[in-house]
């Protein structure tokens, strides 16, 4: 059978008939959300069924969800050949109401995608990284990741959000599939998702990006530098041995991108590594003369890693510097620590999991049709149901889980201290009033033993 979100609309047309039948079907799948041929009722029953026969729309399925407190969701996706995939759902900014209570503006979300199963660039610091490639995604998979989050999340259709490449993979390594993918998500009768909200990250790949470029589609652009120096970014990403920071620079400057926009220039900061203030003068250098922004990355932290998450105080100095000369720089909030967020972690974590028997039962609990039967919160629930439940025989391996629900934990004491000790508080109030109204009133009591007679009638008596 065929991914039925693998065609542009142009595509569908030629192979549907008649030709206005494709655009029905793309506003049944993109806009309607629909989870199936038989829910689309202005289709002749016939052409339901033939569609059935020889299409599907269900690319991706969910086989786990983990929220984080700051909102974020990390997904599990495992495609119809069953290799896994990872995404997440970035909550950006929040929904806001005026005083009578109106909405002014809704949560701003976006949603980080994988462009293929593993990746061959060999980045010292990324997880996805140490299985290497293992094949390209394809448009429709690519697709099937946002459609499957914006209905799980029931994020309506006219709802517009942002789109980065920068899961697992290197999308420019897979520029075919990843420009269609592009072209599909543009469609005014799909999501209408505008190129300009979105971002194809790339670790330098300078031919690619030429290519990109050519293609005109309006995107933005954002390189993973990571180092200033070629020594150091050779060491970190192997890829910068085919192509050094000079050739990715000058693809840079001649990629077309909207006056109005500007290149990232991401910058994962690992602490003794690029985080000084050296650092930041030299990048200012490579950075003359191009309109950029440089985003600076907290150090996401692994199992079995020998690089450290930076101190902030050296993330400040380094932001400063920038700011100081007329580059506009931002540090990235860091999302998701404690669900595993960082490329590739969930995917190996739950490998573990699995292994240790703890995997299954969550997979269970979520399973595969996750949009259709139960909520991400409802998951959410689930999951720590079956992680707190005393009669789980099955004990959980991994080190990097531990240490989260022990995070979880710890967070969730400290609430319960709180409360206690505000309890206390209220109760050593209340029995400080409590005895104070009683000394009152025995003092009271005391005085009218003491003085029964008014002053009126102890002056009578004296006279």
């Amino acid at each position: 059978m065929k991914n039925l979100l693998d065609y542009t609309l142009a595509e569908l047309e030629e192979i549907v008939n008649p030709r206005f039948r494709a655009k029905q079907i793309y506003e049944w799948i993109y806009k309607k959300s629909a989870n199936s041929f038989n829910e689309m009722l202005n289709l002749p029953k016939t052409m339901r069924e033939e569609l059935a026969d020889e299409f599907y729309f269900e690319a991706v399925s969910c086989i786990k969800a983990e929220q984080s407190l700051d909102g974020s969701i990390k997904y599990l996706f495992e495609l119809k050949d069953g290799f896994r995939i990872e995404s997440v759902l970035l909550p950006m900014k929040e929904e806001m109401s005026d005083e009578s209570g109106k909405i002014t503006r809704h949560t701003r979300y976006t949603i980080c995608v994988s462009s293929q199963v593993g990746c061959k660039m060999g980045c010292s610091f990324c997880l996805t990284a140490k299985g290497g490639l293992t094949r390209n995604l394809t448009a429709g998979e690519i697709v099937g990741q946002i459609l499957w989050i914006k209905k799980a999340n029931k994020i309506p259709y006219e709802r517009r959000i942002n789109i980065v490449y920068m899961g697992m993979g290197e999308p420019l390594d897979n520029l075919t599939n990843v420009s269609k993918a592009i072209k599909i998500l543009m469609e005014n009768d799909g999501l209408a998702i505008s190129p300009r909200r979105q971002t194809v990250s790339t670790s330098g790949l300078a031919s690619q990006i030429r290519k990109l470029g050519e293609m005109d589609l309006g995107v933005l652009l954002a390189i993973s530098l990571h180092a200033v120096t070629d020594e150091l970014r050779s060491k970190l990403m192997p890829i910068n041995k085919a192509y050094n920071i000079e050739s990715v620079m000058q693809a840079v400057r001649e990629f077309p991108i909207d006056l109005r926009k500007r290149v990232m220039f991401e910058y994962l900061v690992i602490k003794d590594i690029n985080d000084s203030v050296k650092d930041a003068k030299t990048l200012v250098k490579l950075l003359h003369g191009i309109k950029a922004k440089v985003n600076l990355i907290y150090f996401n932290s692994h199992e079995g890693s020998e690089y450290q998450r930076p101190e902030s105080n050296d993330m400040f100095k380094f932001q400063e510097y920038l700011h100081s000369h007329g580059i506009t720089c931002t540090i990235r909030q860091s999302k998701g620590l404690d669900i595993s967020a960082a490329c590739g972690q969930l995917k190996e974590r739950n490998k573990n999991d699995e292994n240790s028997g703890y995997g299954l039962e969550i997979s269970k609990a979520v399973g595969g049709n996750l949009s259709r039967d139960i909520t991400i919160r409802q998951a959410n629930t689930q999951i720590d149901k079956i992680a707190n439940n005393k009669n789980t025989t099955h004990d959980i391996a991994n080190k990097t889980q531990k240490a989260n629900a022990k995070m979880q934990a710890n967070k969730l004491k400290s609430k319960v201290a709180i409360q206690k000790t505000d309890e206390k508080s209220v109760s050593k109030n209340s029995d400080f009033k409590q005895k104070s109204t009683n000394k009152k009133a025995n003092f009271t009591n005391k005085s009218a033993v003491k003085s029964p007679l008014n002053s009126k009638q102890k002056r009578a008596k004296s006279k």
